[in-house]
């Protein structure tokens, strides 16, 4: 890859049409720029609720509510992991038993799903939390990963954030879904990164986030053990990759010093995408680390754990990215180079806007 502008080959690609090719994922995504000139009259989605309650009874997240299966919740004072009640993935799922035609195939699909409750408080989010209360998160990912893991071959550890990304509960939380498959974008990344490997000799993420950060061009935050990034393959307008900089395969490897470090700059990455727009910025994102399980190859060297973050929101608080069309039918596109997005983020104070003084400009 050349060191010219974007890091194409000298292409002035912030003024011109172009496709770019995601090695992690073995896809193509089409830039347009330009597009961000035209004028928007498609939907404009509600702002967000400012006046969530910190405890609400009736939310069957809260401490010390009843859950829909008639549980009720300890009155937990940090995190919160319990079984989820309408599990998509249960352990003991039937299989379905022999296709009679190669284009009828059916294959057994079991699991667990867990919720994480990361606080015991409604009204406050991840980048409004203390830098020991996400640390705590963290703890939890990394032993519930180690715990599921060491049954299954894939635990996909995910947030969604917000009414925009489909949560219909703004007490925060995440969930844990461990599956005796591997996912299809686990396949594609499993697939890529074992090929770089082996033709090039190095994890493909490992050296990628070397490369950003020697470039510069869409870092948007780093620190003494981790990356942040909007990768040069981006799809979503303010997409988010973070990498640690060392070579770590799954989560329960992070050390003591990574952990702390990883709760930092979570913080800031999340603060920085809430003063974007001046809202709780919504997103989906999700852990992606080596494959687990007692058959899990024993070489999993070419991995590199990392995080996606996938926010929807393009022009304001209120005016998303739709994928439709033909993000649907042909490939996705984006409106914003990623070189663009992250020189916005980049450019962004790490003190939550909530807690300015009210008479800060």
């Amino acid at each position: 890859m050349g060191r010219g502008r974007g890091g194409a080959g000298g292409l002035p690609i912030a003024e011109h049409q172009h496709i770019r090719y995601n090695p992690l994922q073995d896809e193509w995504v089409l830039v347009s720029a330009h597009r961000m000139k035209r004028p928007w009259q498609g939907q404009v989605d509600p702002l967000p609720p400012d006046d969530v309650p910190r405890h609400d009874p009736r939310n069957p997240l809260c401490p010390g509510a009843t859950r829909g299966n008639g549980e009720v919740n300890p009155h937990y004072e940090g995190t919160f992991l319990f079984n989820n009640d309408f599990p998509a993935l249960q352990p003991d799922a039937p299989s379905p038993g022999p296709s009679d035609h190669p284009l009828f195939q059916a294959e057994a699909a079991r699991g667990v799903c867990k919720v994480l409750c990361f606080h015991p408080w409604s009204d406050i989010t991840l980048p409004l939390m203390s830098i020991p209360e996400i640390r705590a998160v963290i703890d939890t990912w990394a032993s519930v990963t180690e715990e599921l893991g060491s049954k299954y071959p894939w635990v996909q550890i995910f947030e969604n954030k917000g009414a925009m990304m489909g949560c219909s509960n703004p007490h925060p939380h995440c969930q844990v879904w461990a599956s005796s498959f591997l996912p299809d974008v686990a396949r594609r990344e499993e697939r890529s990164q074992q090929a770089y490997q082996k033709q090039h000799g190095s994890p493909m993420l490992l050296e990628y986030g070397r490369q950003e950060a020697e470039r510069r061009e869409r870092v948007v935050l780093e620190s003494e053990h981790w990356l942040v990034l909007v990768p040069f393959w981006a799809v979503w307008p303010f997409q988010t990759l973070l990498l640690p900089r060392r070579h770590v395969k799954r989560l329960p490897e992070l050390s003591s010093a990574e952990r702390d470090d990883l709760a930092c700059i979570m913080k800031k990455l999340l603060t920085k995408y809430d003063n974007l727009f001046e809202t709780s910025f919504p997103y989906s994102m999700g852990w992606h680390g080596a494959p687990t399980g007692p058959e899990a190859e024993a070489d999993c060297s070419h991995w590199q754990l990392h995080a996606h973050y996938y926010p929807p929101l393009l022009r304001s608080a209120t005016i998303r990215k739709f994928m439709v069309g033909y993000e649907m039918l042909a490939q996705s596109q984006r409106d914003l180079t990623p070189e663009q997005a992250a020189q916005r983020l980049r450019a962004l104070p790490e003190d939550h806007y909530r807690l300015r003084p009210k008479d800060a400009s």
